[in-house]
This record gives C-alpha cells, structure tokens and sequence, in this order.
C-alpha cells in the first residue's frame, strides 16, 4: 500500500515537464501511529541552481538505510560511507512556487552518478521522507537531519490543485509560500541559521493557514 502510495505521488512529476501541486505545513513532531505505517526513504539532494525561486537538483535515495537525522549528521559523508546503498537518482529542473504550484521536470539517472555528482559539488541536504495515507490525502512526512535538524515538513500532493484539504492536528502553520521553507533554500540557508526567529514569529502572531484554497478543514472538526 504505501508503495503504491509512493508511485502516485510520484507521478505528480511529469518526466518530459509538468506542474506538481502542494501544501505544505510545519511540524513539532509526528505521531508513532502514523511513522509506523511507513518506511522511511533516505534522501540526499543537492542543489546546482538555486536563484529567485529556480532550481537544478541531483537526488538519490535509499530504502534500506535507517539514519537518525541528528544535527551532527553529515550528508556526503553518509554518501561515501553507504554509496551502494543508493539505488535510484534524478535530475530534477524546478520554476518558482507560485500559490502552491511549481513547474518540474525530472529525469531519472545511474544512482552512481547521482552520487558521484552529489560529493562533487551543489549545496546538499538530508533528510528521511516517510509517505503515508493521512485522512483522504496522502502526504510526504520529511524529517530533516544535519544543520536543519530538527525540523519537519509535511506535504499534501495531489495531481490538482490542493483544496478543500483536511489538514491534520500535527500540522503547526502552513508554510506552502514561504521560500525559507523550501528545499532549495534549506540547502544553503539552514534552518538552524534561523529558528530561532521563525520561532519568535510563531509566537507573537500565531499559526496562519492559507485562506486561498478552498475550506480548511482540520481533523476532528
């Protein structure tokens, strides 16, 4: 189930170049119920281009690695010491993220040369991706380790636009706009370079949710 889960989300990326649609939300922390219905994915990506909102990435991924992601925790150094347990790349071209939609087109590579790539140069990130059916929707759980530790981000695809969403209760604000959030950014901006102000921000004015997509709805309700 969740690899079928995996694959549908997946094909929200169309390889000769499509539109990809998300909401994303930050997160303190995610319930054990939810973590134990999926496997986590080790990521490692690294980003080539990352100017005003446009971006050139090499990932590669891992489903039989099972990494804590700690903040002393060091990607390409993960890369050359577990290098064959890497077993699938891409090379993804991505625009700017406008109102929850982002043009991407991927390419899949040689996972050799992805990580070759990857210990060769870009501003590279780590992170375990857990997907999982929450509520109606399904959702990427990614948990950051390195200097973006602690945080995680969950994210609502849909093959549409995401609206009228049932946003579950571990969701903390919504981030789907804020560029500081995306993974492009993380990778040369980490997030404990600025927590703690994000933090006071959360504080003073409170958890915002997007208005623009419909009715939010949250669990329970």
């Amino acid at each position: 189930m969740v690899d079928d889960l995996s694959t549908e989300l997946s094909a929200t990326t169309i390889p000769g170049g499509g539109f990809e649609y998300e909401r994303r939300f930050f997160c303190r922390e995610l319930p054990d119920a939810i973590c134990s219905d999926g496997q986590p994915t080790l990521i490692v990506q690294s980003y080539y281009v990352h100017s005003d909102n446009y971006a050139l990435r090499v990932r590669v991924k891992s489903n039989s690695l099972n990494l804590a992601m700690t903040p002393d925790l060091d990607a390409r150094a993960v890369l050359r010491e577990y290098r064959d347990a890497f077993r699938s790349a891409t090379v993804t071209v991505k625009g700017p993220s406008v109102g929850g939609t982002r043009y991407e087109a991927e390419q899949q590579i040689d996972a050799r040369y992805g990580v070759e790539l990857i210990l060769r140069g870009g501003d590279v990130l780590i992170k375990n991706r857990i997907t999982v059916w929450v509520g109606e929707d399904g959702w990427h759980l990614d948990v950051f380790g390195g200097t973006n530790a602690p945080l995680i981000i969950a994210e609502a695809e849909r093959s549409t636009p995401v609206t009228n969403l049932v946003i579950p209760r571990f969701c903390i604000t919504e981030i789907t706009d804020q560029r500081r959030f995306s993974n492009d950014d993380l990778s040369w901006q980490p997030f404990a370079t600025w927590s703690a102000e994000f933090e006071h921000e959360l504080a003073t004015e409170g958890p915002q949710f997007q208005q623009m997509f419909g009715r939010n709805r949250f669990e329970d309700e």
